[in-house]
C-alpha cells in the first residue's frame, strides 16, 4: 500500500434518478501533492469528494486510497484522512481546546491540540468559546479538526469560501506546510487565484465529467493565448465573433453580458486591431481591459460558462 497512489478514482459514476451526478470521472493524486476540482456548482465536484471520503456510496467505478477501499478498508482509511467539509458545524459552547481534545479521541495516533493550534495559528484562542471566533478562525479551526488525527490525504471542499484575503492566505500557508510534511490534498475551490496558487494538478469538471486536466501553466498555455482583451462598445449591434476572431493577432472570441472576450495570441496587434475595427463600424468604446489568460478563461473556453455560474 506504501507505493500507491493518495488516491486512484476511475471511472466512477453516481447516479440520482434521472440525473448524472459523476459520469466516468478519472482523478489520481500522488504523494505531497495537491490536486485541484474545478468547476461550476453543479458540475459533482461535492458529489465525488464526498464519494472519495466514504460519506456517499458509489453506483460505479473504483476508489482507492492508499491501494485499499471503504468496502474492506474503512477503518483503517479514517485514520489516514482529515476532511474539512463546505460548511463544518461545531459546537459554539465548546472553546477551541475541548473541540479539538474531542476530535482527537478518535483517532489511535493523533497530533497533540498544541502542535495543531500552532500550525493554523490560532494559539491565542486556544480556551475560547467557538462561538466567540470570527469566521477565519472558525475556518481554520475546522481545518484543524481535518488536521488532528495527523492525516496522510486531506480532503478540503472550498475551505476559504466567504473569507478576508488575509485569512484566506493564512489557510494557504497551513496547505503549504501540510503538503511541505509529506500530505497530499484534495482541493476544491471557486477561486482562480487560489487554485493557480496551490494546486500542481488540476481536472477541471463540468456535468460530472473531466472536460481538462494538467498543471495550472498547462491548461493556461492550452488556450494559445497569452492575454484576454475585454471591451464593451456602443452605438452598434452585436458584433460577429467570426469577425472578431479573424482580427490580427486574436485567436478567438466570445461575448458575456454585453463584453468581448477576445484570446489574444499578439496583444500588440491585438489592440490596434480592435480599435481600427471599432472605428469601421462607427462604434464608441467605453470600456478596454486586458489581462493574462487565467484559468477561468480555460474554463469558459471550454464551456462557455464561468466557474462561479450555477
Amino acid at each position: 500500500m506504501s507505493t500507491a497512489p493518495a488516491l486512484s478514482v476511475r471511472s466512477l459514476r453516481k447516479v440520482y434518478g434521472e440525473i448524472i451526478a459523476v459520469d466516468g470521472l478519472d482523478v489520481e493524486v500522488r504523494a505531497r501533492e495537491c490536486f485541484g476540482l474545478l468547476g461550476p456548482n453543479g458540475a459533482g465536484k461535492t458529489t465525488t469528494i464526498e464519494i472519495c471520503e466514504g460519506l456517499l456510496d458509489h453506483d460505479g467505478g473504483t476508489v482507492e486510497l492508499f491501494g485499499g477501499n471503504w468496502e474492506h478498508d474503512a477503518d483503517a482509511l479514517r485514520q489516514r484522512i482529515g476532511i474539512s467539509l463546505q460548511e463544518t458545524q461545531l459546537s459554539e459552547k465548546l472553546s477551541v481546546r475541548e473541540t479539538l481534545t474531542l476530535f482527537r479521541s478518535f483517532y489511535d495516533h493523533p497530533k497533540t491540540v498544541v502542535d495543531v493550534v500552532a500550525l493554523v495559528q490560532l494559539d491565542e484562542k486556544l480556551d475560547a468559546r467557538v462561538g466567540a471566533l470570527s469566521g477565519g478562525q472558525k475556518q481554520r479551526l475546522a481545518v484543524a479538526c481535518a488536521l488532528i488525527g495527523d492525516p496522510e490525504l486531506l480532503f478540503l471542499d472550498e475551505p476559504t469560501t466567504g473569507l478576508d484575503p488575509q485569512s484566506r492566505r493564512q489557510l494557504w500557508d497551513v496547505i503549504d506546510r501540510f503538503r511541505a510534511s509529506g500530505g497530499s490534498i484534495v482541493l476544491t475551490t471557486h477561486y482562480m487565484d487560489e487554485a493557480e496558487r496551490l494546486c500542481d494538478q488540476i481536472a477541471i469538471v463540468d456535468h460530472g465529467k473531466v472536460i481538462a486536466r494538467g498543471t495550472p501553466r498547462e491548461l493556461i498555455e492550452s488556450l494559445g493565448a497569452e492575454q484576454v482583451v475585454e471591451f464593451a462598445a456602443t452605438g452598434t449591434a452585436p458584433f460577429s465573433m467570426e469577425a472578431l476572431a479573424k482580427l490580427d493577432g486574436v485567436r478567438a472570441a466570445r461575448i458575456d453580458a454585453g463584453t468581448y472576450a477576445l484570446q489574444a495570441s499578439e496583444l500588440h496587434r491585438a489592440v490596434p486591431a480592435v480599435l481600427a475595427f471599432l472605428a469601421a463600424n462607427g462604434a464608441a468604446l467605453t470600456e478596454l481591459r486586458t489581462h493574462s489568460a487565467t484559468l477561468e478563461d480555460v474554463f469558459v473556453s471550454l464551456t462557455g460558462r464561468h466557474l462561479r455560474n450555477d
